[in-house]
This record gives structure tokens, sequence and C-alpha cells, in this order.
């Protein structure tokens, strides 16, 4: 059977035999199966399926269109963080023997937690750039919840209420360093990865954290209870 259309037939054969493509006048292989498929390369296929279509023949379509997760683990536990920064301020104004040791424990929690998403993103491989954004922006706001807190309302010491200032200024020098800081690194940032790494997190800035967090625990725990 031939089919006639101004150019040389093209012959239909058995089901049975080898096809074998065959080049046009124009350079388009017809009459081809599987091998002449494979023996033109990549380019013959996207001209046959498109671009989806061979992505998803060699097996990368799911991964070329699955978007990044923007909740993982990590960040959940950031954003909770995040949430117990106003639970934290209702307990410290709460009356009852039981307020104190509300308002550490959710210090403590949320301190925990600081180092558990951390160490869930490196180990599970599940950071994202939402994450690393969020969670130095949750550590500032609890930390400097946290020292407002304390400095409207300071622990009955009596080194405290000797010295007023004794618990202020070293408040306002921490929460003016962790503003100065992220604004640096936003600085940074738009500068280039040389510049970003030159303002990374060190081991030092880590033991300055764990200490940050070691004392302020200590003071919300020695605060009288109303």
């Amino acid at each position: 059977m031939e089919l006639g259309s101004g150019r040389r037939p093209f012959r239909f054969r058995a089901a049975g035999a080898r096809k074998r493509g065959r080049r046009t006048t124009d350079g388009e292989v017809v009459g081809g199966g599987s091998g002449a498929m494979g023996s033109h390369g990549v380019g013959t296929l996207h001209r046959y399926l498109g671009e989806e279509g061979a992505a998803e023949m060699h097996g990368d379509y799911n991964q070329q269109q699955s978007p990044p997760k923007l909740l993982t683990l990590p960040t959940v536990l950031t954003l909770g963080r995040v949430a117990a920064v106003p639970l934290l301020v209702s307990t410290y104004h709460m009356n009852g023997c039981w307020a104190p040791t509300a308002t550490t424990s959710i210090f403590l929690v949320a301190a925990f937690t600081d180092w558990l998403d951390g160490y869930i993103a490196r180990k599970m491989r599940l950071g994202t750039a939402f994450g690393a954004f969020l969670d130095p922006v949750a550590d500032k706001l609890m930390v400097a919840a946290t020292l407002v807190l304390l400095c409207t309302e300071p622990a009955d010491i009596v080194l405290f209420v000797d010295v007023p200032w004794l618990l202020t200024v070293p408040s306002i020098a921490i929460i003016c360093r962790e503003i100065t800081m992220s604004a640096v690194r936003e600085w940074a940032a738009s500068q280039g990865s040389r510049a970003l790494q030159s303002v990374a997190v060190s081991n030092l800035g880590k033991w300055k954290t764990a200490a940050q967090m070691t004392a302020l625990s200590i003071l919300l725990a020695t605060r009288d209870p109303r």
C-alpha cells in the first residue's frame, strides 16, 4: 500500500518487521520506530514529544515541576517559637505562684527548639531559605521581649534594687547589637556570598547565645511571684 504526497512514497511494512527511520528531503525523519529515536538523539526526541513529554520520559518531570516545601519540620518549630512570644508576655504578668514557673518553662522550651530546629535541618537536610530567614528573627523576638519584661518588673534582687540601671543598660546594649547585626547581615546578603560569609554565625556567637539564654532563664526563674 502506498501513499502519494508528491514526495517519496511511505511504505507500511508488516508489524513484525524492524522499522528503520528514513530522512526526507527537508531533513525530517519519518517511518522510524524506537531505533530511529535512539539513533537521532535527544533533539529528535524533543521534536516528537515536546519538552515536557521528553522530560517525563526521562523521569525528570516530577523533579522539575515539584516546588520546594515551605513548611518543613524545622520551620514549624521556628514558627512555634514566634507564637510563644505573646504567651510568654501573658504568663509574665499573671498572678499566682505558678506564673514564674510557667514563664520560665516557656522560655526554656523556646530555647531548646532553637537548637532542635537547626539540628533537624542539618541532619535531615530540611533547611529552606524561609527557615534560614525566620530562625534568627524568632530568636531576637524572644530575647528582646524577655529583656523588656525583666526591665519593667525586674527580679527582687538586692543588686538590682541598689543599682537600677544594672539590668537596663545591658538590655539596651543587647537589643541594639541584635538590630545592628541584622542590618549588617541584610547589607552583606545584597553584596554577595563573600561579604555574607564574613558575618556568618561563628562558634563564638553560638556560645554567646547559650550564655544569654542561660542568664535570662535564671532571671525569669528567680522572679518572685505576685
